[in-house]
């Protein structure tokens, strides 16, 4: 290592910054988030500084060698390279921690890139040599890293001298910390449960063990692009036991649970199904009695035609421990993807979900408000109704020169839309592949002009 990493305590310590300029202004606003006294000396401030709020001492005047005089540490940030240099070797003389910025041959510490969870903080540092790849990785850890994690971490300091009297095994002490800090006591945390999370914790360290019953994970998928999850459905991913999946779930998506996990295919394809819905709800309910973290991966959004309230409903009545974390649905991901806007102030003020497939196959919808409502028209699951669904809404007064599309396995890279007028949609889009979604309004005529995803023309380039 170049540097040794270390964690400096700086609350209620006077620390110098030399400089009045933005950059001195971003170093004393890190100094003051860490609880330090801040004392800043140069000819002239900007307003920034003058207006920085906190425990902080403008001197307004050129440094002086005395201004060192019981700091705890010294940054210099001047654009004034041989003040910097002398600022420098007078620290190190007087053995106080110095930071130059830009200048890594006259530093005795580096200032990090920051994430900041507190009492979690994490630190990247390239040693000054790539500030800029510094930068990226930090925003790396800012979407892996869940703002929620110092609350979590307050949770378990809370604890931990309790902890360490009631388990006496270091062995038995760690795995009940890797329970804890990764089941359903850190799920709760993470999603503002505080006083649940406390209390679950108790029951666990009453036991001295892992608590017997798991927890279920109902979590959206999104349609298809795995760039698309949300970062909770990533976390949640990376930590279950189980992942039960259906058949809409791309390969890329399952690739991100982690290696030990086990797979289960739920199936859920057209008319006929790997699991019926009540053995699914029932294998939920033993796989999270056997202590284990289940994670329900369903395409889109859980609760919008996803039997996501069936499966929740039954979690509920049986006690098991359960929460919920919403998905890109198909309507929004793939008509953005398709540049199909679901609304518009010219052509559509309303849009209206509905799903082209019932439990008895059949598509019963009530047509005549559907056409008397306008707006935009969105179906679930109709292409393999849609010459029936497109000739009952003309049957019942929608104008076939009505702007319609079909957009098969939207948002990845086998995306295809086809648009053609309502009366000649069915005719249009014969052969295309599921999952598929049917739009229906005025909006549609916009595809044309604001497309902006093509997986073809990838293709071709790559």
């Amino acid at each position: 290592m170049d540097y040794l990493p270390i964690f400096l305590d700086v609350r209620d310590r006077p620390c110098l910054v030399v400089g009045g300029g933005p950059v001195a202004a971003r170093k004393l606003s890190l100094l003051l988030r860490a609880g330090a006294r801040g004392v800043v000396v140069a000819p002239h401030f900007t307003d920034e500084l003058r207006a920085a709020d906190g425990d902080i001492e403008l001197r307004e005047r050129p440094f002086a060698d005395t201004d060192l005089d019981g700091m705890t540490l010294v940054i210099a940030a001047t654009d004034d390279a041989p003040l910097n240099a002398r600022v420098a070797a007078l620290a190190t003389a007087r053995g106080l921690p110095v930071n130059v910025v830009d200048t890594p041959a006259l530093c005795s510490f580096i200032m990090p890139a920051v994430v900041d969870r507190s009492p979690v903080i994490a630190a990247v540092s390239s040693g000054g040599r790539a500030p800029v790849l510094t930068r990226l990785l930090r925003a790396r850890l800012e979407t892996l890293i869940p703002a929620a994690y110092g609350r979590l971490a307050e949770l378990a300091g809370s604890v931990r001298g309790k902890v360490r009297e009631r388990i006496a095994d270091p062995v038995a002490r760690r795995r009940f910390w890797d329970e804890a800090l990764q089941g359903p006591v850190a799920e709760l945390a993470l999603s503002g449960q505080d006083r649940r999370a406390r209390q679950l914790l108790d029951q666990l360290l009453e036991r001295g063990a892992a608590a017997g019953v798991g927890e279920v994970y109902l979590v959206g998928a999104g349609p298809g692009d795995p760039d698309l999850l949300t970062f909770r459905a990533l976390r949640l991913l990376q930590q279950a036991d189980v992942v039960v999946y259906d058949r809409l779930v791309a390969p890329e998506i399952l690739d991100m649970a982690r290696r030990e996990a086990e797979r289960i295919d739920a199936g859920k394809r057209a008319s006929q199904h790997t699991l019926p819905q009540e053995d699914i709800n029932a294998l939920l309910v033993r796989l999270a009695r056997e202590g284990k973290r289940v994670l329900r991966l369903k395409g889109g959004d859980p609760f919008l035609f996803g039997r996501g309230g069936e499966e929740i409903a039954t979690l509920a009545a049986q006690g098991i421990p359960f929460q919920v974390v919403p998905g890109v649905t198909a309507a929004s991901g793939c008509a953005a993807y398709a540049g199909i806007p679901l609304t518009h102030r010219d052509h559509a003020q309303l849009c209206v979900f509905v799903t082209g497939h019932l439990q008895d196959g059949s598509v019963d919808l009530p047509w005549p408000q559907l056409v008397a409502l306008g707006g935009t028209l969105v179906v679930y699951m109709g292409l393999g109704a849609l010459a029936d669904i497109c000739a009952a809404l003309i049957a019942h007064g929608k104008d076939p020169a009505t702007p319609a599309a079909v957009v098969a396995e939207g948002t990845t890279l086998r995306q295809q839309v086809v648009t053609a007028p309502l009366g000649d949609l069915a005719l249009a889009a014969q052969g295309l592949p599921g999952p598929a979604l049917i739009i229906v309004g005025g909006v549609v005529g916009l595809h044309e002009t604001l497309a902006w995803f093509n997986p073809q023309v990838a293709d071709a380039a790559e």
